[in-house]
């Protein structure tokens, strides 16, 4: 047997054991990975900080559950779920300061290309990735958002200091948009 388990053997131990070695080796494995997907959406690092804290207590107290029959067999995207939603509910406690923080932060890295914009770009099926680098950094903000993110309409309004109606409606405009320039 391997001395490296799996991600399912990792999250049963600690589900079904509190095994606190299987919990510490999948902090160590996907720790860093959230700081920096967070840190991509948020300009406080203490925020973030806490974000991936309060993420793997959620792990380690059960408070988040981890249904690999349920079709929730990825890991990285039930942690980055939970982290998302921890972030969101971290930004709506700070309230318009932590508003003005995600635009200063927006400012700061705006000629810097995530790696999430870096995946979408590189997609090769049809001209997709042409059309969305032809979208609008809003329209393209809002698609991360929702579609790869996976978060709701209010979280990710949240997420990017707009309205919701605001969100829905720029998420309605970078569908058309894409529509029409795969069709």
């Amino acid at each position: 047997m391997s001395d490296t388990r799996s991600d399912g053997e990792l999250l049963r131990a600690i589900t079904a054991d509190a095994d606190r070695r299987a919990f510490e080796e999948l902090y160590r494995r996907y720790a860093p990975w959230l700081r920096a997907r967070l840190r991509g959406r948020c300009a406080d690092l203490g925020v973030v900080d806490d974000v991936v804290q309060e993420t793997f207590l959620a792990v380690w107290r059960g408070t988040a559950r981890y249904r690999e029959e349920a079709g929730c067999a990825d890991a990285a995207g039930w942690l980055w779920r939970i982290g998302s939603r921890r972030l969101v509910d971290a930004l709506r406690g700070d309230g318009a300061r932590g508003r003005l923080r995600q635009a200063l932060a927006r400012l700061r890295h705006r000629d810097e290309v995530s790696a999430e914009e870096r995946v979408l770009a590189g997609v090769e099926h049809g001209d997709l990735a042409g059309a969305l680098v032809r979208l609008s950094p809003e329209l393209r903000a809002v698609l991360q958002a929702t579609v790869i993110d996976g978060l709701t309409t209010r979280e990710a309004a949240v997420l990017l200091g707009i309205p919701p109606g605001t969100v829905k409606t720029r998420a309605m405009r970078a569908r058309k948009q894409l529509r029409e320039a795969l069709a």
